[in-house]
């Protein structure tokens, strides 16, 4: 996944990635899981199936999110809790 993940650097690469989702992951030889999760883009599961968030986030910008929305989804807070738990100095509860 991580290979497929750092592929769309390049813009070449992003545009055949729109074309056919699911065939780019073909190209790739991910899982079915590795594949439903890019699909539908269920953050947390590419993360379990051993995506890297430094990775993971370059599909999320494709997609218009941010860095601070991925934390949220990895923290169980809104985007909007995160950035504010950040600013206040990061988590206090772990």
């Amino acid at each position: 996944m991580n290979k497929l993940f750092m592929s769309l650097r390049e813009e070449s690469a992003r545009k055949e990635f729109l074309a056919d989702e699911a065939a780019y992951c073909q190209r790739f030889s991910l899982s079915e899981a590795q594949c439903a999760a890019i699909l539908g883009r269920d953050w947390q599961a590419m993360l379990d199936l051993g995506g890297s968030i430094f990775y993971i986030y370059k599909l999320a910008m494709m997609d218009g999110l941010s860095m601070q929305y991925l934390g949220g989804v990895f923290t169980g807070m809104s985007e909007a809790e995160f950035k504010a738990a950040m600013l206040a100095g990061g988590r206090t509860d772990v």
